[in-house]
């Protein structure tokens, strides 16, 4: 399947069957209904056992500054990845993708990670689960290196909870920093099919809430 535009009904269902085929959908606007799916002839990942860790982001994740946890508040971390921004005044993430996902969170198909400070929701991310498979789908911040923690974390969760495969969709340079590699469609095919196999994945393995920044860096580290 090739990008292209929907018009129809979109249900979860429909949305799990395309990133099973590996195709994603996006829109042009926070107030368009009309859905794209999109198939990029170069696809990012996060290759899962190479993931980079900066010495200084080691250091603010160890300090526990953030206080981490995941599925608290779905909804508001897909909205805070479809605020405005200065670099960006209009989002991919319309108000019919919102509830869509958010229906798909209801069916244990998509999770946030969040990061607190004060009690303030500060950064976060969010995506789906197919399998051994995890589409990143966005991620916001609103205080220094938050999402940057809360991407630390998910790979963590990732790892220990048998995933194989960490879809970034594009590469930019804030993704390639963390070891993010672009491959052809016909290598990312091969690996969602390979992830899609995967029967003992369980994003809710480690429970609600993440462990220790310590304890995460630990773990990235011993299973490297």
């Amino acid at each position: 399947m090739s990008s292209g535009e929907i018009r129809d009904v979109i249900t979860p269902e429909t949305l799990l069957r395309a990133y099973a085929f590996g195709i994603f959908p996006m829109s042009d606007d926070r107030d368009d209904d009309t859905i794209f799916w999109v198939d990029p002839e170069e696809r990012g990942i996060i290759p899962l056992d190479d993931f980079v860790i900066s010495r200084s982001l080691k250091k603010t994740v160890r300090s526990d500054k953030y206080r981490v946890t995941v599925d608290r508040c779905f909804r508001d971390v897909m909205r805070c990845c479809a605020a405005a921004a200065k670099d960006r005044e209009t989002t991919w993430i319309s108000a019919r993708i919102e509830n869509l996902y958010c229906a798909l969170h209801e069916l244990g198909h998509a999770h946030s990670v969040e990061c607190w400070q004060e009690g303030n929701l500060v950064g976060g991310l969010y995506g789906v689960s197919i399998a051994g498979a995890f589409f990143g789908e966005s991620m916001f911040h609103t205080a220094r290196d938050a999402s940057k923690v809360a991407l630390v974390h998910l790979v963590a969760r990732l790892r220990a909870s048998g995933y194989q495969l960490l879809d970034t969709q594009f590469v930019t340079s804030h993704l390639s920093q963390f070891g993010a590699i672009e491959i052809d469609r016909d290598g990312y095919h091969d690996l969602l099919n390979a992830a899609l196999t995967v029967t003992e994945a369980n994003f809710k393995r480690s429970g609600p809430n993440q462990p220790s920044g310590a304890e995460v860096l630990q773990s990235i580290t011993q299973t490297s």
